[in-house]
């Protein structure tokens, strides 16, 4: 039986514990130890933080695992690129890692293979550099954080950036922050799949957001209301965007934003897309399974080849207000049928202050997209 390594522990990878089992995998799971669904869900669980990935390599060279992989987990990537790497794994280098989980590294390397990104000024030490030359509006952020944690927009030289500036700091983990300017236009992501540098687009999907000033991501749509023109664009920027960040196996997860023919990255990670978009609304909505693709690639085989046979639409929308509360009772009086997957706990919507904080979600599936998006966030 092959082993498989699985960096992570929380619901985040319970669908990538449960696939490797039900591949007749072995799933040895590395977490810190606080009551996770994966900690019971692995064949064996070993209480190590994500991060130690020393002692993670230590135990899994005594394992003798085949692979080593995680999904939608930033600060996964570098143990499980670490690990690999040491072992003759399939994987990214380490290099590429630290370049796609760093957003200030990641966009010196977007400015060198000339893929169009916003341009941004690094703070270091809490000294605020000068940004007359950039105009505004500004968005600041942790430059290696993600999740909306500690993003904040300014609007004018009014708005207090070292306030901003403070609360992304607070949010990183290396105490950097970055000043970007403000791209606009609609924002999307991509999801893609990876096998020795050939790069595979599975989806572009469309997400809401609370917008200003922290941009919470409230709900994702896919497929997207791109025109195959925009598509094809998206797909050249972001594979010239994975070769220049050295993405050469697994999944990515791209976020753009669109303003006609005006397209640029935000960041990509070389990771499965959160909110369960890479490990649920791929899958409903193309058919393909993205999870095991993951699986295949980090024990070296080739991934199953994408057809996207299935052409249906999958969205999740997170309950974030009384009008997202609302819109499930409609749904569930007159669309039942819709409701693919619900989690309505309720808690103090006023408490939400970044992705983590959510309240609940429901994801919806129906071959009529325009249905589906009738129950988002807000108009298309």
């Amino acid at each position: 039986m092959r082993k498989i390594a699985i960096i992570g522990a929380s619901y985040l990878q319970l669908p990538l514990i449960r696939k490797a089992k039900s591949m007749g995998l072995e799933t040895h799971v590395f977490a810190w130890e606080c009551g996770d669904v994966g900690e019971k869900e692995a064949d064996v669980f070993y209480p190590i933080s994500i991060v130690e990935k020393e002692r993670i390599l230590e135990e899994c060279r005594k394992i003798g695992i085949d692979g080593i992989c995680s999904i939608a987990s930033d600060l996964a990537v570098l143990t499980v690129c670490y690990v690999a790497q040491n072992m003759g794994l399939v994987s990214n280098s380490i290099e590429s890692s630290l370049s796609s989980v760093n957003k200030y590294s990641m966009k010196k390397a977007f400015m060198a293979g000339n893929v169009p990104a916003a341009v941004c000024r690094l703070v270091e030490d809490g000294v605020i550099p000068d940004v007359s030359d950039m105009g505004y509006p500004l968005i600041v952020k942790p430059t290696d954080r993600s999740g909306s944690r500690g993003v904040t927009r300014l609007n004018s030289a009014d708005d207090d950036i070292k306030e901003a500036v403070v609360r992304a700091i607070e949010q990183s983990l290396e105490k950097r922050a970055l000043i970007e300017e403000y791209v606009y236009g609609d924002e999307y992501s991509v999801e893609c799949i990876s096998y020795e540098g050939k790069h595979t687009l599975l989806a572009v999907t469309k997400k809401y957001t609370t917008g200003d000033p922290h941009y919470i991501e409230t709900g994702h749509i896919e497929p997207s209301d791109l025109s195959d023109m925009q598509i094809e664009k998206v797909r050249q920027i972001v594979f010239n965007g994975l070769d220049a960040l050295q993405v050469k196996y697994g999944a990515s997860h791209s976020e753009l934003k669109v303003n006609g023919d005006d397209i640029k990255v935000i960041e990509i990670g070389a990771r499965m897309g959160g909110d369960m978009i890479g490990s649920t609304l791929v899958q409903l909505s193309t058919g393909y399974d993205f999870i095991k693709a993951v699986i295949d690639v980090c024990l070296g085989d080739k991934p199953e080849e994408f057809t996207g046979s299935i052409n249906r639409a999958a969205a999740i929308r997170y309950i974030t207000d009384d009008a997202a509360e609302d819109c499930l009772k409609t749904i569930r009086s007159g669309y039942p049928d819709v409701l693919y997957e619900v989690d309505d706990r309720r808690g103090d919507l006023s408490s939400i202050i970044d992705s983590s904080t959510r309240k609940g979600y429901y994801i919806m599936a129906s071959s009529d997209r325009d249905l589906i998006a009738g129950f988002m966030p807000e108009s298309e």
